[in-house]
Formats: C-alpha cells, sequence, structure tokens
C-alpha cells in the first residue's frame, strides 16, 4: 500500500491563499500575523491533518522543552518520588522528560546514558544520584548539556539539589534522647548509598556528642525484609527501646519483628524512620518520621535547568528536612509518670 504524504507547509499555504513565510511564521507561534490570516491558516491546517515538524522547529530555535532523567532504578522510595517530583515539574513548565535508566552506578554506565540522551536531543539532564558511582571524578558530562545532580555536589561542572540528610537524621537521634531513652540503635541503609552514610555518620556522631553507647548498627536494602531481619539480630543481642531506621520502609520491618517478639512499639520500643511515605500516617500505631518536600525538590531542579539556560550558573540547593512526630514514640517505659 502507498505511503500517505504528510501535508507540507505549501500545502498549507495554497489552502490558505498565504505565502510559506506567513504559515511558517503561524506555525512557530511568531507575531506580525494579522487575526484574520492567522485564523485562515490554522483552518487550512486542521482541514488537511497538518502538524508542524517539532525536531525541525527546535533545532532552528536551539531548544528542545526535554529533559533527561538518568537513574539506577526505580526501587527505593528516594528514586521513585525523585524522578516523579522532577516529571511533574517539568510539565508544569512545559518540558517533557525522558527516562533514561543505567543497570549498574558505574561511570562507564552513565557515560553511556549521557550519550545516547545527547542524541536525543533534550536541553538538560538531571541525575538521581542515590548511589555512590564508582570512580565518579571520570564522569563525563556532555558537553554544553546543563546538568542537575540529586544528592551531594560531587559531579563537576553540575548544579546539585539535596535534602539536608545531617539535619533529618540529628532531628531523629535528638528527638529520641530527648524523651529520655539512654543511647538510639540504627538500622543503616546500604554503604553504597549517600543518603544511607550521612544518616548512619550523624548517628554516630551526635550518640558520641552526647556520651551515649554507641551500638553496632546492622544494615538494610532500604525494603521492609531487610528492616525485619535487621530488627531480629538487635533483639537476639538485647532489647533496645530507641530504634532509628534509615527509611521508613525498613521501618515497617522493624514493627514486625517487634510484634513478633511480642514486644509493643511505643511501649516497650519507639521507632523513628526517615522518608515519610505516604503510608506512614498508617502504620500501627503511626511512624515518627523525617519529613522531605519532594515537590519542592522537583521544582529547584527544573529551576536549576532555566538558570542553566538563561546563562546563569545556578547555586546548589540544600533543602530542609523536618521531624514529624506521631504515636511510634515515646519515653521509655522507667521515665513515664
Amino acid at each position: 500500500m502507498e505511503r500517505l504524504r504528510r501535508p507540507s507547509l505549501r500545502d498549507v499555504a495554497e489552502r490558505a491563499g498565504a505565502s510559506v513565510q506567513t504559515v511558517s511564521r503561524v506555525a512557530n507561534g511568531e507575531p506580525n500575523v494579522t487575526d484574520g490570516l492567522r485564523h485562515r491558516v490554522l483552518t487550512a491546517m486542521n482541514e488537511l491533518g497538518y502538524r508542524p515538524n517539532a525536531a525541525a522547529r527546535a533545532i532552528r530555535r536551539g531548544a528542545f522543552n526535554t529533559i533527561g532523567v538518568v537513574y539506577h532504578d526505580l526501587v527505593s522510595v528516594g528514586v521513585h518520588r525523585s524522578v516523579a517530583a522532577i516529571s511533574k515539574s517539568a510539565a508544569d513548565h512545559g518540558f517533557a522528560t525522558t527516562l533514561m535508566p543505567i543497570a549498574v552506578t558505574s561511570s562507564q554506565a552513565a557515560d553511556g546514558a549521557f550519550m545516547r540522551l545527547g542524541e536525543m536531543a533534550v536541553d538538560a539532564i538531571v541525575v538521581v544520584l542515590p548511589e555512590r558511582f564508582k570512580a565518579i571524578e571520570s564522569l563525563h558530562i556532555p558537553p554544553g548539556v546543563p546538568t542537575v545532580v540529586i544528592g551531594p555536589p560531587v559531579l563537576a561542572g553540575a548544579a546539585a539539589v539535596d535534602f539536608d540528610q545531617q539535619l533529618g537524621a540529628r532531628l531523629a537521634v535528638e528527638h529520641l534522647l530527648s524523651l529520655g531513652h539512654d543511647t538510639v540503635h540504627h538500622i543503616g541503609g546500604p554503604a553504597s548509598s549517600y543518603a544511607a552514610e550521612s544518616r548512619l555518620s550523624v548517628w554516630a556522631t551526635t550518640l558520641r556528642g552526647r556520651d551515649r553507647p554507641l551500638p553496632e548498627a546492622p544494615r538494610g536494602d532500604w525494603t521492609p525484609a531487610s528492616g525485619y531481619r535487621a530488627m531480629q539480630t538487635l533483639l537476639e543481642r538485647d532489647r533496645p527501646s530507641a530504634i532509628f531506621a534509615a527509611s521508613d520502609q525498613m521501618a515497617l520491618g522493624v514493627y514486625r519483628a517487634v510484634q513478633e517478639a511480642g514486644l509493643r512499639i511505643p511501649h516497650d520500643i519507639s521507632v523513628v524512620g526517615f522518608d515519610d511515605v505516604a503510608e506512614a500516617a498508617m502504620y500501627a500505631p503511626p511512624l515518627t518520621t523525617i519529613a522531605e518536600d519532594w515537590a519542592e525538590l522537583g521544582r529547584q531542579a527544573v529551576q536549576a535547568v532555566l538558570e542553566f539556560q538563561a546563562g546563569a550558573t545556578p547555586p546548589s540547593v540544600t533543602l530542609p528536612t523536618r521531624l514529624v512526630a506521631r504515636d511510634s514514640t515515646a519515653p521509655p517505659t522507667g521515665h513515664r509518670s
């Protein structure tokens, strides 16, 4: 079957009784076209089913209104919510998003993703960086492509947007200590994670600064199952009175292990999470946690892209975190009146 030819600018011009240059100006939304002529051209476009060539227009303008997003996976809550926040804010500013997952957090994999995005013609690249890239200093940002990192400012030439992981971890530990707990046990995230390492480091520093015992901290992989196993390990050693889990998902596993041990939250063990996932308020009891404003993270990432496009060098931005106190924390039994 013969392929139907797409209508051209010339076809529209003939139908509208206008010049090709006028049709081009209308297609590109340019001024200096009378209302009557613009109406005739738009009517002709609709009648013929003409669609402007977006790629050609982008090349002429030097802008594609597309942001490429590089990420490792969507398993962790942080990555999932980061990508969602960026996509939402990008759409609010008239940008499409092209997602580019990479199988492993290596510089070679990231460089390959950058190259593919460059070939797909994007205006900027946002890298969601929850994990430590091997040899990150060897990453090659495509020349002339603005790049924003969601994570710590570790990539030369890129703007960075991140949450204040240190503030959040300190708030979690200090909250439990202020309730009267002698120390706080920690269930850490994977060692490959920037966020997990920051939370663990601040937990340890805060306890040392208060001359409190520093217990051994088992690690999980952000999942409820890993939090469950880590809590079982802690219960086998002794019975901690306060737990700071590096994520709400791992805190959910803590809940199950505590329940199976015949103990109660917060009567026997207080628990604080991190992330404030939508389900945290529905845990039984509702989970005290550290909240992060993911919508603002998306807005700041896209704002950095806009500043790059305007020729400015956007600063790195650190967004605050805050404690959301719910019913999973209380003074230890001996301190209650």
